[in-house]
């Protein structure tokens, strides 16, 4: 961490995104140290210590609980702070598992606080108002997260080139299969946890409209399938689909749910296209798919990220009683149970310590893989580009070749303490699903009623 950004250093970092913990900002400057570089820093939420001047940084590093959790992995238990425990699960346990040419752990670098709050000041106007209004920059952490621009080609390339950066919230793309999951909640093994999560988001107005994305569609290794997934991310992008020309936002959101794509935004995107895509008018959004497809089965990045989902074997019902077990809390899940019901549990309860840490360890990782993003970016290669070292794939009906690079990001820790709020959002989620199919059905039998008594 050599390198520190000062207050003279904050015009040059632009507003890229948001996510709950971290702000992203893009370089624009001159310096050849940060040129093609985004960095990440970390939120402070305005009700929280940090936003009252209180310094957390030793309070959030791993816990001791924690520290028995990953304890295979030492680099991880010996750090004090949390975002640098953070980039060190990505370096030394999502990396291994997705493959070092798909990840980038980043490097950590010094900023000063001069630094962090004059970019506070610079891109509160462009942020999500409901996100300023949860969270500002924590002016008390004094480093932040350096990474390639994933949405950019490395710069160093013979000519300058116009790319195309498509970033992918997958999701969770199987559908759980475990034997802890209660009777009642059986719907769980015939609808994405994706599509149900949809149901809660629009009933407490998180969402405008039901997402035409399915996540089994994109991890079926079928092109018309996965086409359709992408279609439907495009038609209804949320937070789970972005595209960027030249680094610069097209379509989605920055750090919120985008709007839905209406005819003129389709055609405003399918324009944006043109530079790079050389086609016919009207055609250069569906190749644009037809790029993404082809790199993402020639990539093999889903069978990857699908396999490290798959860690997640017991599903959240058999999880929170092996989180109790490490904890050793009473289990307040066989508390609210009969003896009759508790019994499927048993044996968890039963299970060594150490089985209990390795469910509840590859169930974190896995709710990591199910919670990142996927970065494509493609440029179209010419002649002078042959001795780059890039994966291609080649747009029959434009005759280009278009060089391509996909990687991992968003690959946070998950918290232990999280465990018991994903168990309780478990149970909203399936409950208000339940929910809607028995209003559904309602509906149904009194529009079947006034079918039969002759009533329009």
């Amino acid at each position: 961490m050599a390198l520190t950004l000062k207050e003279e250093d904050a015009a040059d970092w632009v507003y890229r995104g948001e996510g709950a913990v971290n702000l992203v900002l893009a370089y624009a400057g001159s310096s050849p140290s940060f040129i093609g570089k985004v960095i990440r820093l970390r939120k402070a939420p305005k009700n929280g210590l940090e936003a009252k001047g209180v310094s957390v940084r030793n309070s959030i590093a791993l816990t001791p609980q924690e520290r028995i959790l990953w304890k295979d992995v030492d680099q991880l238990i010996s750090s004090s702070d949390k975002e640098i425990v953070g980039q060190l699960y990505v370096e030394h346990v999502m990396k291994p598992l997705l493959g070092s040419n798909y990840v980038d752990a980043g490097t950590h670098i010094l900023v000063t606080r001069e630094f962090l709050e004059l970019v506070e000041k610079n891109v509160t106007d462009q942020r999500p108002v409901w996100r300023v209004d949860a969270a500002q920059v924590d002016t008390h952490c004094d480093f932040g997260l350096l990474m390639s621009d994933h949405s950019l080609f490395a710069h160093g390339s013979p000519r300058p080139s116009p790319c195309i950066s498509v970033e992918i919230k997958p999701k969770c793309g199987f559908l759980p299969f475990s034997r802890f999951i209660s009777e009642g909640n059986a719907s769980k093994r015939r609808i994405t946890r994706f599509e149900m999560h949809q149901i809660l988001k629009l009933h407490q107005g998180e969402i405008s409209r039901l997402s035409e994305y399915n996540p089994l569609d994109l991890f079926s290794g079928s092109t018309e399938r996965i086409q359709k997934a992408i279609k439907g991310l495009l038609i209804t992008p949320q937070n789970n689909f972005r595209v960027f020309l030249n680094g610069s936002l097209i379509l989605g959101g920055l750090g919120g749910v985008a709007k839905n794509t209406d005819v003129c935004i389709a055609q405003k995107f399918e324009d944006e296209l043109k530079s790079v895509i050389e086609v016919d008018d009207g055609l250069c959004t569906e190749n644009l798919l037809n790029l993404v497809t082809e790199a993402l089965q020639k990539s093999g990045v889903l069978d990857k990220l699908l396999e490290v989902q798959k860690l997640d074997s017991v599903d959240i019902e058999g999880v929170i009683h092996a989180y109790y077990n490490i904890t050793s809390e009473q289990c307040m899940v066989c508390k609210e149970l009969s003896e009759e019901q508790a019994k499927i549990y048993a044996s968890l309860h039963s299970a060594s310590f150490d089985e209990s840490l390795r469910i509840v360890k590859d169930y974190l990782i896995a709710a990591t893989a199910k919670d990142c993003s996927l970065m494509l970016c493609f440029r179209p290669r010419n002649e002078e580009d042959s001795g780059l070292v890039y994966n291609n794939v080649y747009l029959e009906s434009t005759k280009q070749t278009f060089d391509f690079k996909v990687y991992f990001i968003d690959l946070d820790l998950k918290r232990l303490s999280k465990v018991r709020d994903y168990y309780e959002l478990d149970k909203k989620i399936v409950s208000r699903y339940r929910q809607k199919i028995k209003m559904d059905r309602g509906r149904n039998e009194v529009t079947g009623l006034k079918a039969c008594n002759g009533v329009s």
